[in-house]
C-alpha cells in the first residue's frame, strides 16, 4: 500500500478515540481542513481548536471506509462516518479529498450534506 494511503488509512481510525491532538499531528504546521458546507481552517493549531470545538460533544464515532483512491500525493477516501452523541446519531456519507506533503496532510476537503449531519446531531 502506498505510503500516502497509509498515512490516511491511519488518520481515518484515529478519529474513533476523539483525541484532537493526535488528529491535528496529522496536519502540516500550514495544513488546510475544509469541510465544504463552511469556511476552511489554516494552520495546525486553528485545525486542532476546531477539532476540539465540535468532537468535544461526541461519545463515539467510528468512520468505515468505503472505498480509497490514491495517485501520488492525493488521496480520496469514501465513508460513511457514524457519530453519537448522547441519544442522538448520524451516519454521515462523505468524500475526503485529501493532499498530503512530506508525510503530512497539506490539504483536506471533506464533501458531506451539512443537513444530514445537523438533523442526526443538531
Amino acid at each position: 500500500m502506498e505510503d500516502n494511503e497509509r498515512i490516511i488509512r491511519d488518520f481515518i481510525e484515529a478519529w474513533s478515540r476523539r483525541d484532537p491532538e493526535e488528529l491535528a499531528a496529522y496536519f502540516a504546521d500550514d495544513g488546510v481542513y475544509h469541510n465544504m458546507p463552511i469556511e476552511p481552517v489554516s494552520g495546525r493549531d486553528n485545525v486542532l481548536n476546531f477539532i476540539r470545538g465540535f468532537i468535544g460533544a461526541w461519545d463515539e464515532t467510528r468512520w468505515d471506509v468505503l472505498n480509497i483512491l490514491s495517485s501520488g500525493d492525493l488521496v480520496i477516501a469514501e465513508r460513511v462516518d457514524r457519530t453519537r452523541s448522547g441519544e442522538k446519531s448520524v451516519e454521515l456519507p462523505c468524500v475526503g479529498v485529501f493532499e498530503i506533503e512530506g508525510g503530512k496532510i497539506k490539504t483536506w476537503r471533506d464533501y458531506f450534506d451539512f443537513a444530514t449531519y445537523q438533523r442526526g446531531l443538531g
